[in-house]
């Protein structure tokens, strides 16, 4: 009877809750990334944009994200899931949609700013959502289901982007630009809706599990909490995560890996089309793509492989390093395109590769604190999410070519990767392997039965 119960909770919870965590990390992601495509497609030219400037307001996103971080996450846990993602779902949508009637600079950079504002809760409180239903041994597999969204939004977003932008240009008497922000913002406030209707905040209030898959799956969470948890009473969470050692570690190595990732996501059509001045818009867009879909299967395979293993530093190190890696190469050899594309192709892999792992590590911390600790570890460590483009735009606005700023985002991440090796020695850090290793005989043979066992 439990075995059943067991077997039909983890399925339901893997089809119900991962897909739809998917489109919205997809959705969030178009968003965010959307300002990139309307960069080559005219907005620079229109409201004025230098490399610099443009940079600093692609930026601009992470200072809002920093300061809304662990606010957003708090309300997420006074509120509820389903309430607060429903209302920023709506917020985020309703800021891109207007971004699309912009006619000045300050008014982009206020709703840049916004943007990031609005979708500060959303993946540390994603990451928290994923405890409430997904043992520990699981959560690389599941934190990849949908951290796969931003390469695959990139992947997808880069043709359509760029399609839109020299397709629907001039309708209405709007340029491409400005319709790519507005279709892209209506999906936000659509799913908003549905979100109300669709999550449930816990298992004990999700309506498609049975009081018996409710029982199983409430006393297996339980029991995991306690292997995860130290035996003592924390009077003041809040301050405690502050005091955490192991948060600001992890918040330090996500500042130098968001340097790299985002430097990536907001200038790669930039220095794809710095390789050649013979491709056009719709080109550009098309090789973009490849190495985000690349950077995908990178991530699902990584995640799948560490949790298998129980290991995480490495799978996670492994992938910054390798990311450095190709940042240099494809600096190398920009003088031949198709060589220099296939290193930023290697680039992605590697920086892809490492989130699953990554963020099945950051929530081995105690959960009494995870709230506000995650907060921290994304709101602080997404700060680079700011340097890491105004960086690239300033050296580029200096010297006339990405190439400089390429060597500098290899910098950041062979930095992350060594950081992280630091970890090696950490106990909490290898908590998650212990977990894998005492798993009972029943979990082998549920192995294959679904993407989450």
């Amino acid at each position: 009877m439990m075995a059943e119960a067991k077997r039909s909770a983890l399925k339901k919870v893997t089809w119900h809750i991962l897909p739809y965590l998917f489109i919205i990390y997809f959705i969030a992601f178009l968003d965010r990334s959307s300002i990139t495509y309307a960069s080559i497609g005219g907005m620079d030219k229109d409201l004025g944009l230098t490399a610099t400037t443009y940079g600093f307001i692609a930026g601009i996103f992470f200072i809002g994200y920093f300061l809304f971080g662990i606010p957003g996450n708090m309300m997420l846990e006074k509120i509820g899931a389903r309430r607060w993602m429903a209302f920023i779902l709506v917020f985020w949508g309703t800021v891109t949609l207007v971004t699309g009637f912009v006619n000045s600079i300050p008014m982009l950079i206020v709703l840049r700013f916004l943007l990031g504002v609005s979708e500060a809760g959303l993946f540390p409180g994603m990451t928290l959502y994923i405890t409430y239903w997904i043992r520990s041994k699981d959560r690389a597999r599941a934190i990849a289901a949908f951290m796969v969204a931003p390469p695959v939004a990139n992947s997808i977003g880069a043709p359509v982007a760029t399609w839109i932008i020299t397709q629907v240009h001039m309708a209405l008497g709007l340029e491409g630009w400005r319709w790519l922000f507005i279709i892209i913002g209506i999906p936000a406030v659509l799913m908003g809706v549905y979100t109300v209707f669709f999550l449930a905040d816990k298992p004990a209030t999700a309506a498609w599990l049975n009081d018996s898959e409710k029982s199983w799956l409430e006393t297996a969470l339980a029991e995991d909490v306690k292997k995860e948890s130290e035996k003592k009473v924390i009077s003041a969470p809040f301050i405690d995560a502050f005091k955490d050692a192991k948060i600001w570690k992890m918040t330090g190595i996500n500042f130098f890996y968001c340097i790299g990732l985002y430097g990536i996501t907001f200038w790669m059509p930039q220095m794809v089309k710095s390789l050649s001045s013979n491709l056009s818009t719709m080109q550009i867009g098309l090789i973009s793509a490849i190495p985000y879909l690349l950077g995908a299967v990178a991530l699902v395979v990584n995640g799948r492989w560490s949790d298998r293993t129980g290991e995480r530093v490495w799978h996670t190190a492994g992938g910054a390093l390798l990311g450095g890696i190709g940042f240099i190469g494809a600096a190398l050899t920009t003088s031949v395109p198709i060589l220099s594309v296939a290193f930023i192709c290697l680039s992605a892999i590697g920086v892809y590769a490492y989130s699953g792992p990554y963020w099945a590590i950051t929530t081995t911390v105690d959960p009494r604190i995870a709230a506000v600790g995650l907060g921290i570890v994304n709101a602080v460590g997404n700060f680079g999410g700011f340097f890491g483009p105004y960086a690239i735009g300033f050296l580029k606005t200096s010297t006339g070519s990405t190439t400089i700023g390429m060597y500098f985002l290899a910098a950041t991440l062979i930095i992350t990767g060594l950081i992280v090796l630091s970890l090696r020695s950490s106990k909490t850090t290898n908590q998650a392997a212990k977990v894998a290793d005492e798993q009972d005989a029943s979990d082998e043979v549920d192995a294959e039965s679904h993407p989450i066992n």
